[in-house]
């Protein structure tokens, strides 16, 4: 499988790879356990945007950190054009995040940086070991590894 990028220069180029090397592990981590380092992104094509910050990745996007895997068809990062920190990334087409023995998928997802939380909406559905929550919007507030589910439907495995 070979990578494309569409890339208009060296600054772009640039950029984005401070985007990738500046964007802290703990994004999509919670609680004390947060792991600082890099989120390395691939993808089947990337075009980036300087004039306005956003970088989209397209075809089997993967995001990985080292305590967290998120799956996606695309995938668009937006970034503050003088740090480089990223601000949101909207994940679509399929979207899979997994971390430990969690397992949440979407057909959509948002991360807000500010406010450190998930949005996962169109279908959500999360899985751990045998219990299912399932909701027509799903927000998972990271620092306190707490979620909301709007009309929940919870499935529980008495062990």
């Amino acid at each position: 499988m070979s990578r494309q990028y569409s890339i208009g220069n060296l600054t772009c180029f640039y950029c984005l790879v401070v985007i990738i090397l500046a964007m802290p592990a703990d994004v999509f981590s919670a609680g004390k356990d947060k792991v600082k380092g890099p989120i390395i992104i691939t993808s089947e094509t990337l075009t980036a945007d300087n004039k306005t910050n956003t970088a989209i990745f397209e075809g089997a996007v993967i995001a990985r950190t080292t305590d967290l895997t998120i799956y996606a068809g695309r995938m668009i990062v937006q970034y503050n054009g003088v740090t480089g920190n990223v601000t949101q990334i909207d994940a679509q087409e399929a979207v899979k995040l997994i971390k430990e023995n969690r397992v949440i998928t979407s057909k959509e997802a948002t991360y807000f940086a500010n406010e450190e939380k998930v949005i996962f909406t169109g279908e959500p559905r999360a899985v751990q070991e045998e219990n299912v929550i399932t909701g027509k919007k799903m927000t998972y507030f990271m620092d306190e590894d707490r979620f909301v589910v709007e009309d929940s439907k919870v499935f529980l495995i008495k062990k």
